[in-house]
């Protein structure tokens, strides 16, 4: 089940964030501390734009925060990836903005670069890690329907 009221999940948002980015980003310079991390969730990913969440079983296994043409986030909780989540949330963020999608991955995040390639996106640039805290090289991608 996919919705959109996340407000009310604000912590187990958080612990998702915390768990996919240490599963899947465990090379990361760690920035802020878990506390820090929660109190971010709440008033910039949740207060801004939409933000969709995906349920299995009542549990919160994935969410995309979309702001405009920039997908902010999309993270899965381990041991819920190739299971079509990612793939239906994307879907969403595509139809609310029909034109066009952007987003920053880090370089070395095969995982997610293959995702978002296989879903059309592609790498526009690619930076030496100045432009975000953890300073860990970045890609910008952007999706464009054909035609």
């Amino acid at each position: 089940m996919i919705e959109t009221d996340a407000a009310a999940d604000h912590d187990e948002l958080a612990d998702l964030y915390l768990a996919s980015r240490a599963d899947a980003l465990g090379y990361l310079r760690k920035v802020h501390s878990d506390e820090e991390t929660r109190a971010w969730v709440g008033w910039h990913v949740l207060a801004k734009g939409v933000t969709w969440v995906a349920r299995v079983e009542g549990r919160i296994v994935g969410f995309l925060n979309l702001q405009g043409e920039d997908l902010d986030q999309l993270y899965l909780l381990p041991g819920f990836y190739r299971l079509g989540i990612g793939t239906r949330l994307l879907a969403l963020a595509k139809a609310a903005s029909p034109r066009r999608l952007e987003l920053y991955t880090f370089q070395r995040n095969d995982r997610a670069r293959a995702f978002y390639e296989a879903h059309g996106f592609t790498a526009r640039r690619f930076g030496d890690g100045t432009l975000n805290e953890e300073g860990e090289p970045d890609a910008f991608y952007v999706w464009e329907p054909a035609g």
